[in-house]
C-alpha cells in the first residue's frame, strides 16, 4: 500500500505529534544556562557587599527553577 519506509513513517508521525522538539530543548538549555549564570553573578555581587533588591533575586531563583523544569517535562516519555 504505502511506499514509505516504516522507520521513516514512525519518525514522521512522532515529529508531527511534537513539532520543533529539538528547537524547544535547545531553547530551554540556553535559558537555563542564562538563568544560572545570572544567579551566579548576583551571588557574587552579594558576596562583594553590593546591595541587591530582593525581588530581582527571587525572579532569578524562579528562572533557575522554571527553565530546568520545562526541560525535564519536555523529555521523551518512552
Amino acid at each position: 500500500m504505502s511506499k514509505i519506509d516504516p522507520e521513516l513513517k514512525k519518525k514522521l508521525l512522532k515529529e508531527s505529534q511534537s513539532p520543533f522538539k529539538g528547537l524547544r530543548r535547545i531553547l530551554w538549555i540556553a535559558l537555563s544556562g542564562s538563568a544560572f549564570l545570572g544567579l551566579l553573578i548576583m551571588l557574587a555581587k552579594i558576596a562583594s557587599g553590593s546591595e541587591l533588591q530582593q525581588n530581582n533575586l527571587l525572579i532569578q531563583l524562579g528562572a533557575c527553577i522554571i527553565f530546568p523544569a520545562l526541560l525535564f517535562f519536555d523529555r521523551n516519555k518512552d
